[in-house]
């Protein structure tokens, strides 16, 4: 961030004394030129990334045993994303002839082997720990995953009245012959091929069946015993193909490309483009995977590949059951013991001073001071949830300015605004409806609330609008006054309850202003590109991310405190990575906490020798976005909603706020001195290789800063209330 950002005085702050003398920017000069191989994979980096998921699920020390099942599910619902997008769409460009080498130097079809290859390794790894690792222990403690054979005779009839009753109504048995062309393979779903005979002509035939959903994917048979819905449906296909001889059957499942492309510049209504492009989602999206179960039969597999038309390498054989994500359900059981200590979120201090009672007054509290929030540590229902509901209630508001990426399916946030609106305030909700994934509910929560009055806009044309605002504007005695919120997370109850975010609350008069001119620049037609605090993507945050680093590098050369220290989900930016290289080579300690993928390789002599990586991953989600630059002295400090990838930085309209606070910048540093302490665990990077620390020399425990957090934040709100 440039020295502008942080000129204007906040609120509550007290003057900061003298800073020594800060020489400009200015170009580097004599450093070593950076090698053609500096950059990690972002692919390969990622999977390094699900790999550091799967060390959690093989935890036994540290990790509760359903909350490792959650984690071997995240990890495959993780690698399921995966290949519907990025490996989807590695194969458009290998499909177009595109042979342009990723930052790695691999040009296509080299990273998708080099995918293929390491994924096979992963999921080896996560079979092989479900079967001899998790699924045993959770039979030590009366939960197991049973397979048809080992049920009961009591349970065997149970199923098979609930097949009949629940199951058997809705399954659709498909045929292929030649009245009967190979059935579209919905992406995701798991479906049993089964090979059978007519025993009229002795003609072999192939069917196939979708499992339904139902009911869960793995089916209670009461006292923690489970079945796979698969085993069910299998065991009865003598009632599905009467009159067939079953000669076999086996599990499979495909995966498809699903990212939504949407031409903007050729669709005049993006809502109804939009929705056509789901629709082709659902019926017409080429493989890009095919998991079958180990044994499957030879004759299966080559219909399978042939109709499917993917490649010998995209199959993968793995021993049933497939797709467990199914742990999600078992890792809810409620098993108090197999689970994390149950955590419940506290009211921030300085919004629990004026609370009454039975609720606070937040623009009272704001009107005195900026309030920093640290999710999931402060309750967002208290904070930024109530900051909303009370601007819907307040008589004395008279509008209130909102983004929305993603939210929940209940979402209080939706029924407040709508609840604005219906009272006569004007409300704007800027709705991403191109959010990945959730673009189906984002389409509807627009239309709901363009029902109930609200002013609803889509964004910028060829920007996703990613960035995390609350304006409201209130009717006080002293005039009209406005408070904001920007965040670090999305307006989602539920994720706020298990993702690491920051948030600032502030009436700041000069972040409001610049908060209402960026509402105001998304949803009308001005130039704005320039703010006083605030730095907005694609126009100022990569920019002043690098002046601030070559300003870190000069203080250093003069002599002055000189670092760099940032936390985001992933860097990717060659240019933000190449300024980090510059610093290091010119003696500049950079720190960065990097949850997901790092193109960064630390370590290198020459190169990154000042650069140390680290990644924290535990109970909650970490995806706050900090910079800190150390300014010679007078810290520099920013949060907000950016990760260093080009996406955010060239392709989304992404907010960067900065602070001013000395005891909000003496809580981001004391974040980063946790982080990165040696007594704190986390994984290491060296080059591009991960390394996990749990313990140290003697074999003791490291500490777990979210666990740690949790104790200390909770102590903090007692000793300041």
């Amino acid at each position: 961030m440039t020295e502008s950002r942080l000129e204007e005085s906040g609120i509550d702050v007290p003057e900061a004394p003298s800073a020594p003398a800060t020489p400009s920017p200015v170009e580097p000069v004599d450093l070593p030129e950076l090698p053609a191989d500096r950059f990690s994979d972002r692919e390969l980096s990622w999977l390094s990334f699900n790999a550091r998921v799967l060390d959690l699920a093989k935890d036994a020390k540290r990790v509760p045993l359903l909350e490792r099942a959650k984690f071997l599910a995240i990890f495959c619902n993780n690698l399921d994303e995966f290949f519907m997008v990025r490996v989807a769409g590695l194969k458009r460009r290998m499909a177009a002839g595109v042979a342009v080498p990723s930052n790695s130097g691999l040009l296509p079809r080299e990273l998708h082997d080099a995918i293929l290859a390491r994924t096979r390794e992963l999921v080896a790894e996560v079979t092989r720990v479900f079967a001899t690792d998790i699924r045993p222990a959770l039979a030590e403690h009366g939960i197991e995953i049973l397979r048809w054979d080992e049920l009961h005779e009591s349970e065997r009839a149970q199923m098979t009245e609930l097949f009949e009753n629940r199951i058997f109504p809705v399954l659709t048995p498909l045929a292929v012959d030649p009245s009967h062309p190979f059935p579209y393979i919905s992406g995701l779903s798991v479906n049993l091929a089964v090979l059978l005979r007519n025993p009229t002509t002795g003609a072999r035939q192939f069917a196939r069946i979708k499992v339904p959903t139902i009911l869960s994917r793995f089916v209670p048979l009461g006292g923690g015993r489970f079945v796979p819905l698969e085993d069910v449906i299998a065991r009865h296909l003598d009632q599905v193909f009467t009159g067939m001889q079953i000669l076999g059957h086996s599990t499979f499942r495909v995966t498809r490309n699903e990212d939504v492309e949407v031409e903007e510049d050729d669709a005049e209504n993006l809502l109804f483009a939009l929705e056509k492009e789901l629709l082709r989602r659902k019926i017409g999206r080429p493989p890009v995977r095919l998991e079958v179960e180990e044994d499957i039969d030879d004759s299966m597999l080559s219909l399978l590949v042939s109709e499917l038309d993917i490649a010998d390498k995209e199959v993968f054989k793995v021993p049933s059951p497939l797709d467990l994500r199914g742990l999600f359900g078992i890792a809810d059981l409620d098993r108090e013991a197999l689970l994390y200590p149950s955590f419940l979120p506290k009211t921030h201090p300085e919004l629990a001073k004026v609370e009454t009672a039975r609720q606070a007054d937040l623009f009272a509290a704001l009107k005195t001071r900026d309030v920093l929030l640290h999710h999931p540590y402060d309750s967002f229902a208290t904070s930024v949830q109530r900051f909303i509901e009370q601007a819907a209630a307040d008589p004395a508001v008279l509008a209130i300015k909102q983004t929305l990426y993603r939210t929940s399916g209940d979402s209080p946030i939706i029924d407040a605004l709508i609840e604005a609106a219906q009272a006569g305030k004007q409300v704007l909700a800027l709705v991403e409806i191109k959010a990945r994934f959730d673009e189906q509910a984002n389409i509807a929560w627009a239309r709901k609330l363009e029902k109930a009055g609200c002013h609803v806009v889509y964004g910028m044309l060829g920007l996703k609008t990613h960035c995390k605002l609350s304006l409201v504007v209130r009717e006080e005695p002293s005039g009209l006054r406005r408070y904001c919120h920007i965040g670090t997370g999305n307006y989602n109850p539920k994720t706020a309850r298990m993702y690491e975010d920051m948030g600032l609350l502030t009436s700041n008069a000069v972040i409001t202003d610049d908060v209402s001119r960026l509402f105001n620049h998304l949803s009308g037609m001005t130039q704005e590109t320039s703010y006083k605090r605030l730095l907005v993507a694609p126009h100022s945050v990569r920019k002043g991310l690098l002046e601030s680093v070559e300003l870190e590098i000069a203080n250093h050369r003069a002599g002055l405190p000189a670092g760099v220290k940032i936390k985001v989900n992933s860097i990717v930016d060659e240019a933000v990575t190449d300024a980090l290289y510059r610093a290091s080579q010119a003696g500049v300690p950079v720190d960065l906490w990097v949850r997901g993928i790092c193109s960064v390789r630390p370590g290198v002599p020459g190169l990154s020798d000042n650069i140390r990586v680290r990644s924290i991953l535990g109970r909650f989600l970490e995806h706050s976005r900090l910079f800190w630059f150390a300014n010679a002295g007078q810290p520099k400090v920013g949060i907000g909603s950016a990760d260093l990838m080009h996406r955010n930085l060239d392709r989304r309209v992404e907010v960067v706020v900065a602070l001013n606070n000395p005891r909000h910048i003496a809580q981001i540093e004391r974040l980063f001195e946790l982080a990165f302490d040696e007594g704190t665990a986390s994984w290491w990077l060296q080059g591009d290789t991960w390394t996990q620390r749990t313990t140290n020399a003697e074999g003791e425990p490291l500490l777990d800063i979210q666990d740690y957090l949790i104790v200390q934040m909770g102590q903090r709100r007692a000793v300041e209330r």
